[in-house]
């Protein structure tokens, strides 16, 4: 059959083709990983490799992390060949399909990806997918990785290749390979070029509460234009996000000297400027500076480039979980990510990089950075773990495992947005939701709220303008929409596109069944005037807020956040609102709340509480006040407290009220007598030296098991009855484990026997003190003899003697009485002989009785 792809016109001047003999032999084992640096050529030259490879089982699949990666790999390999992007090569993304009958090569983001495993776990008519730049550690990357391992065990003529500049190459090729041991590892090495490294450090800071500094930015900007013209070279500039992209962009045009193309690359820049960036400068045209954020890190090629100016700043994801926020944070980028961005300049050549920090700088940067699955919001993830069949990602193999708390807290979202059910396993909406090619929770507002509005347009334009990264100045949804739809704010030409998407997608989806609204909870109609507010309560209902109080600009979110509207809102005044996306702030802005809500839509409490159903609780609260235990009982939304009544307290509000009382004003509200004290302090030596069974007696060990130990005695208690009737130390009894209890006195005795015949109490350490010994006071006279000192739990723990006058006054303290005797017992028998002349101080205490009388024995 004639191969798909001419490799030889693909693969002039790529380091990667010398290697086709290996390639194609590590492919017979059905997974392979290639890792290869950049500028080697692995993503242009691998793909059409392994598409003429498996030409006759079906298409190939290549992944890209970005659209604009996916185009530029698309746009290149399609050159390179000769060929037209849609005839053997196309490509799939957000809201843009190129592909036809004759395509056998198609370059897609990992999303599209997963959502096509979903509606065909088999990838019938694929022979071959492709995973590449697996290296950043993507949550969609790190699902594919697991989801076709599976694939693979079921379809073994499914060739699986992972690419990666950096990565652990042996962990990645066990996950894919499974049971059939290790795959092969491919190395192609790096052609190698001169890279100068330079640094250009600032004195100020680079970042505050707001992000990169305007100051840093102008250092930035001065730096680019300086290295630009002693260099006369195109020009990479790394910064951290799209904000910064477009401000030093504006500051370059401003101050550049001389022709110079200045070219913005990010997400939110139009398609055909992206690909604008990342095509090579034509005869005659200008040198360019395109300054771009991470994703010309590794995952695209900015043709012609030798100097890179890099900020050390990245991006990064960070999950709030006591706000219940996640967002973007700026921070410093890892030393791997810094060389990766430095090699851009090597790629084709000798070239430089100027380091916009300082030497120490770099060396305090991070190893490397963590994957995203670590510090991001998990309910996208666990709704696609879900819909694949494993849910919480219990039973799938993954290069991270997604923290357990964070997982937690997503699948109880899902259940609260009727997704799933509480088998973890997804509703009918669940099922519609997760093949959208939209967020979880974007997804779930545009068919309910086009269900619920009974207009789709309108819920598409709502979610378009929420979903993207549009903004008002006063928070204030509505207006923000009024000025989309009349083009006034700026990005609106954006959010028309996106809404027409997004109305053809729920178009769609809701034209499958005879009557769609059975696949979401019943709901009410609502008017089109509420629609912002009803739409972006439907995507987050732990979000509904109210205000705090009459005239406040405060409100209290759902999931217990307090936030603050900005101070010339027009929504300032609305009983209840829907908050689309708060964040983290400080000072007057926030209002003393600790965050500010920078878009929300007011809403009516009907539609708040109908929509946040699952948020309704009702409940009593018993507390302990003035000594009595009083009982409201409750009606929330959420944090949100709706009514509380009081009403008389039953026998079952007693015991959780003074349990409650007891953890909020701590154990010392117990009458704790000397038995309950000494008790407790054995027990705590006990646990000290021996463990478990026996039990732990610290304040917070006592408290986690209250009712295991307290429980009886809290429910005797009437509503008027007092914490200090309680015998503590017939409670404690309770924690003694069975049958080791039998040896409690063998082991930590009260009262110890001295050589007088003398009995004398032993002072246990205080639990809170962990290395202070047990103690005995007892007169000297009463010790003569005495050369072991006793030791208690099995004769682990020596006791401290502190040695008495007759006056019971202390003159020594030992825990070795041999060594006493031997010693400074001379120094106290002369100083106190001639004081206490009444009592025996014999000048040798090893043959003397001892004695517990008060005078001196006749001889």
């Amino acid at each position: 059959m004639t191969p798909v792809f001419n490799l030889t016109s693909i693969g002039v001047g790529l380091p990667v083709a010398e290697h086709q003999d290996e390639l194609e032999s590590a492919a017979k084992f059905g997974v392979m990983v290639v890792t290869a640096p950049p500028g080697t050529g692995k993503t242009t030259f691998v793909p059409p490799l392994v598409a003429n490879l498996v030409r006759d089982r079906g298409t190939t699949l290549l992944t890209q992390p970005r659209r604009v990666a996916v185009r530029a790999a698309a746009n290149r390999i399609a050159m390179l060949d000769g060929t037209a992007v849609g005839d053997g090569v196309g490509f799939t993304v957000r809201g843009e399909r190129r592909t036809s009958n004759h395509t056998r090569l198609e370059v897609l983001t990992p999303g599209v990806l997963l959502r096509r495993l979903l509606a065909d776990p088999g990838l019938d008519g694929i022979g071959a997918v492709i995973l590449d730049e697996v290296h950043e550690r993507s949550v969609d990357s790190d699902l594919l990785l697991g989801m076709i391992a599976e694939v693979r065990t079921l379809r073994d003529d499914l060739l699986v290749v992972a690419m990666s500049a950096t990565l652990d190459a042996s962990r990645v090729a066990e996950l894919l390979a499974g049971d059939a041991g290790a795959a092969p590892i491919v190395d192609i090495p790096s052609a190698l070029h001169p890279l100068r490294k330079d640094h250009a450090p600032f004195a100020g800071t680079r970042l505050d509460d707001r992000g990169v500094t305007r100051n840093y930015l102008d250092h930035l900007a001065a730096v680019t234009l300086e290295a630009q013209q002693a260099e006369a070279c195109d020009t990479l500039v790394f910064v951290p996000g799209a904000r910064e992209v477009d401000e030093l962009v504006r500051r370059l045009r401003t101050n550049a000297r001389g022709p110079l193309e200045i070219l913005p690359l990010h997400g939110r820049v139009p398609a055909r400027d992206q690909d604008r960036a990342v095509r090579g400068r034509g005869p005659g045209d200008p040198p360019r500076v395109v300054v771009s954020t991470s994703l010309a890190e590794s995952s695209l090629t900015v043709p012609g480039v030798h100097l890179v100016v890099d900020s050390g700043l990245s991006r990064e994801a960070r999950r709030d979980r006591a706000r219940s926020m996640t967002g973007l944070v700026t921070v410093s980028a890892s030393r791997a990510s810094a060389e990766q961005r430095a090699g851009r300049a090597a790629r084709q050549g000798p070239g430089r990089v100027v380091r916009a920090y300082s030497e120490a700088d770099f060396a305090r940067m991070p190893a490397e950075s963590a994957p995203e699955i670590a510090s991001a919001d998990l309910t996208d993830t666990a709704l696609l773990l879900a819909a694949w069949g494993t849910p919480g990602g219990v039973g799938l193999a993954l290069p991270s495992a997604p923290p357990a708390a964070a997982m937690d807290e997503a699948v109880e979202e899902l259940r609260a947005l009727h997704l799933t059910d509480e088998t973890g396993h997804p509703t009918l909406q669940g099922t519609r939701v997760a093949r959208l090619p939209i967020g979880v929770r974007d997804a779930r507002a545009l068919l309910a709220g086009a269900i619920e509005l009974g207009d789709v347009r309108l819920a598409a334009e709502v979610v378009a303008a929420i979903s993207d990264d549009h903004r008002d100045s006063g928070a204030d949804l509505p207006r923000l929409l009024r000025e989309l739809r009349t083009g006034r704010a700026p990005g609106a030409e954006r959010w028309r596109r996106e809404s027409q998407r997004l109305e053809r997608i729920a178009a769609a989806e809701l034209s499958t069944v005879a009557a769609p609204a059975e696949a979401f909870s019943a709901s009410a109609p609502g008017a089109a005037g509420d629609a912002p507010g009803i739409v972006a309560a439907l995507g987050r209902p732990e979000w509904i807020a109210h205000r705090v109080s009459e005239g406040s600009r405060g409100y209290l979110l759902a999931s217990g956040t307090r936030a603050a509207l900005p101070e010339n809102s027009g929504l300032i005044g609305s009983e209840w609102i829907a908050v689309r996306e708060v964040q983290r702030a400080e000072g007057r802005a926030a209002d003393g709340a600790g965050a500010v809500i920078r878009l929300a839509a007011p809403i009516a409490e009907a539609d708040a509480l109908r929509i946040g159903d699952t948020l309704l609780a009702r409940k009593r609260l018993a507390r302990v006040e003035d000594g009595r235990v009083r009982v409201r009982e409750e009606h929330r939304f959420g944090a949100i407290l709706l009514s509380s009544t009081p009403t008389a307290p039953s026998d079952a509000d007693t015991g959780p009220a003074f349990a409650a009382h007891l953890r909020e004003r701590g154990l010392a509200a117990l009458n704790w007598s000397e038995a309950a004290i000494g008790l407790r302090a054995r027990l705590a030596l006990l646990h000290r030296e021996l463990g478990e069974p026996w039990p732990a007696m610290s304040d917070e060990a006592l408290l986690t098991p209250l009712e295991q130990w307290l429980g009886p005695d809290l429910d005797r208690l009437g509503a008027a009855s007092s914490l200090h009737r309680i015998d503590v130390a017939s409670a404690l009894r309770r924690l003694l484990p069975w049958p080791e209890a039998a040896r409690l006195e063998e082991l930590v005795p009260e009262r110890l026997a001295v050589p007088s015949g003398s009995t004398v109490g032993i002072r246990y350490p205080d639990p809170a003190d962990p290395a202070a010994p047990p103690v005995i006071s007892v007169k000297l006279q009463e010790m003569f003899g005495l050369a072991q000192t006793p030791r208690l739990v099995e004769g682990r723990v020596p006791v401290q003697v502190h040695l008495l006058s007759p006056a019971r006054r202390p003159l020594a303290v030992t825990d070795d009485l041999s060594s006493f005797w031997n010693g400074p017992y001379q120094e106290v028998r002369r100083e106190m002989r001639g004081r206490y002349p009444k009592h025996p101080w014999p000048e040798d205490p090893w043959a003397a009785q001892a004695t517990a009388r008060v005078t001196r024995p006749r001889t």
